[in-house]
């Protein structure tokens, strides 16, 4: 077999499992990490039957081979933003669990203390507002 670079070359004369080995592209696709199902790829696949040339058909290979990359690189890039959409809320909901735990670091233990103040002193303003009310009624 044709291999990309010597590193590739020297793992399968080891005999390294390519779906073991981090870096390729085999185990990116087995881990999940990279498109494997997919109509775009099946484009890419090699042909063994001969076909005579003939420039027009050539051309319209051509086109047809930049709009399935285009396709490809648009759904790579989707499957790639799914694949991070879930780590942003998987860290926003750890960042909100942070926060529950360490809120005394955030707010200040008297923080709060003034609106219960004044909701004391309003009803106590009131207790009292009724009581004069319920003393005038009994001088007359």
């Amino acid at each position: 077999p044709r291999f990309c670079r010597s590193k590739c070359h020297k793992n399968f004369k080891k005999k390294r499992n390519p779906r073991k080995t981090r870096w390729t592209k085999a185990f990116r696709k087995s881990a999940g990490k990279e498109l494997t199902v997919d109509n775009s790829l099946e484009f890419e696949k090699r042909r063994n039957i001969p076909v005579k040339y003939n420039r027009e058909l050539w051309s319209k290979t051509m086109e047809a081979m930049k709009k399935v990359e285009a396709i490809k690189n648009k759904r790579q890039a989707r499957f790639i933003m799914n694949r991070l959409k879930k780590g942003k809320e998987l860290d926003d909901a750890a960042n909100i669990s942070e926060v529950k735990k360490n809120i005394h670091l955030i707010r200040a233990p008297h923080a709060g203390k003034l609106k219960q103040k004044l909701k004391r002193n309003m009803t106590l303003l009131k207790s009292y507002n009724c009581v004069f009310k319920k003393k005038k009624n009994l001088v007359p």
